[in-house]
């Protein structure tokens, strides 16, 4: 079986970035379609291919998957402008070999099924005994919480098995980008679930600082973000001045979506956040808001997502901060984080 769907180039790779809407259409059915043939590869039975696919084809708003494509597109953009398109390693080269195109559909396939892994295990009875997410019923309330682990089980080692292997329908596979994505993944896997662990710590602590508020967050919520970011600009061959950039931004813009996220759960309803709002309330975690109020939450969110642009404007816009973002799809992405509601 084979994937279909050839993305709009002048959307997603060579040419400037021009709509946000449109990309990130192209990226939602890039991703559903790669679910589907990954779920074919597995062979899983029943009733986890059941789980699998509710959780991985919920309305979730993809963040992830955005910014390894967006990271992706900007490198490119940057890189292979008009201007360098005649050079021997430019575009023409590039249009012969569509490997590191197909390595970023990995890269944003492994982080969304990371990221959902941990969202069914957050939800479990254990953890936060959540009955609703992504505008759902969650998995352990629709399947049996047995079925639920075991889901959440099988996505994390499927993320993992989307960068290493040579799987027949995601070809071709490059090895070496392969290798280099992977020494970016595990370790912040590994530093995601150590943040579930000190958030969990946190519940039955109190006077916790801004500072410790921040480690946790930069390892729990931020180091998917910053993983995905590093993939989509190795895929697209970033230099490392580029990763640098690439890295801080998603420092600042992982501690600016935790902030986000507690400042939605105590101003925005349940319908319109498809989750349990006041949800941190009852379980009594440390946040932002609690720590500072709404107002200067909201002021230290601004300021953490404008360092984040800065560092894009940096090395991989092509201009001045301040001018226009429409043609970046970095920075146009984190113009629509700071606007979401959810």
């Amino acid at each position: 079986m084979t994937v279909s769907f050839t993305p709009n180039l002048a959307d997603t790779r060579f040419m400037p970035f021009t709509n946000t809407k449109q990309f990130h259409h192209d990226v939602r059915t890039q991703l559903t379609q790669d679910i589907d043939v990954l779920f074919a590869y597995a062979e899983l039975p029943s009733p986890l291919l059941d789980a699998c696919r509710y959780v991985m084809t919920g309305q979730g708003k993809l963040v992830r998957p955005l910014l390894v494509a967006s990271a992706f597109a900007s490198t490119y953009n940057n890189n292979y402008s008009e201007n360098s398109m005649t050079n021997a390693d430019g575009l023409e080269a590039l249009l012969e070999n569509d490997s590191d195109y197909d390595m970023c559909r990995r890269a944003a396939l492994a982080v969304e099924l990371l990221h959902t892994y941990s969202l069914v295990h957050d939800d479990l009875p254990c953890m936060d005994d959540d009955e609703l997410r992504r505008g759902q019923p969650t998995a352990h309330i629709v399947f049996e919480e047995s079925t639920a682990l075991l889901a959440g089980d099988v996505l994390q080692t499927l993320a993992f098995e989307v960068l290493s292997a040579e799987m027949p329908t995601f070809a071709p596979f490059d090895s070496a980008i392969a290798s280099q994505l992977f020494a970016i993944f595990a370790p912040r896997a590994r530093r995601m679930v150590s943040g579930q662990m000190l958030d969990l710590n946190a519940e039955a602590t109190t006077g916790i600082s801004q500072s410790d508020l921040e480690a946790i967050h930069r390892d729990k919520t931020g180091a998917l973000i910053e993983a995905a970011m590093l993939m989509g600009g190795i895929c697209a061959g970033a230099t490392a001045p580029q990763r640098m950039a690439l890295q801080e931004c998603a420092q600042h813009i992982g501690l600016a979506f935790q902030v986000q996220d507690d400042i939605l759960d105590v101003t925005t309803s349940t319908d319109a956040l498809g989750k349990p709002a006041g949800s941190d309330e009852k379980l009594d975690k440390s946040t932002y808001v609690k720590l500072m109020g709404v107002d200067n939450a909201t002021k230290y969110a601004q300021s953490l997502f404008d360092d984040g642009r800065a560092a894009i404007y940096r090395e991989l816009s092509g201009r001045e901060l301040g001018d226009n973002t429409e043609n970046n799809a970095l920075l146009a992405l984190i113009e629509w984080l700071w606007s979401r509601q959810k």
